[in-house]
């Protein structure tokens, strides 16, 4: 059976993980008959209100990532690469401010060392890795050197600054994705596509996953 990191960044799409976007991810990597365990880094944020956009205090990645994950969600420093077969990152804004400050310095940002790490050894071993939303800016900052193909959808200027990066950006629509397999690579937009239904964001994060499964 694959084993599946899944690499989470709080919960709430405005300054964590996007819960529809895990959900989707771990109901479909449980429908492809593999297996899944959720990481979060233990470190604490300023969170935001989800229903009036101002700050709601300090709050927990690790705590607030169990909140999606029922409680099983494990330290990211505990992640061991030679236990998985391939890597996912949910999106959310968590990983453009938490896991990265992509939202603050786009092409200028810097990935979580421990974020870093993983991306690399992942690739290096031939794992393939999946990046959903706004996440696939881990990659192009992280692997743009290696001129990885991958996807946000289609917002202008989020594609200027991936290309930046060294990073080949290719449009595509909310329920489809986009294959990189020389560097087993595989992302989908979802709600980059801020009108998108939650089933086009399913259906595009159930097409990705066949294809990470079988890359894996």
């Amino acid at each position: 059976m694959k084993n599946i990191a899944v690499i989470l960044s709080g919960c709430g799409y405005k300054d964590g993980s996007e819960i529809t976007e895990v959900v989707s991810t771990l109901i479909n990597i449980t429908q492809l008959k593999a297996q899944y365990q959720c990481f979060a880094p233990d470190m604490t944020i300023e969170s935001t209100d989800h229903l009036t956009g101002e700050s709601s205090g300090p709050r927990n990645l690790l705590s607030e990532s169990a909140r999606i994950a029922r409680g099983k969600v494990r330290p990211l420093q505990e992640l061991d690469p030679e236990q998985f077969d391939a890597l996912v990152f949910p999106g959310g804004f968590g990983a453009a401010l938490h896991l990265s400050d992509w939202a603050n310095k786009g092409v200028k940002s810097k990935v979580l060392p421990e974020i870093v790490t993983v991306i690399k050894n992942f690739h290096t071993n031939s794992k393939p890795i999946g990046a959903i939303c706004i996440a696939p800016v881990l990659l192009a900052k992280v692997l743009g050197d290696k001129e990885v193909t991958l996807t946000i959808g289609n917002d202008t200027e989020t594609i200027q600054e991936i290309e930046k990066t060294g990073s080949i950006h290719e449009d595509c629509d909310v329920n489809d994705y986009i294959t990189d397999r020389l560097n087993k690579i595989v992302t989908t937009p979802a709600y980059m596509f801020d009108e998108a239904l939650p089933s086009e964001v399913f259906t595009g994060i159930s097409n990705m996953l066949n294809e990470l499964v079988e890359m894996a």
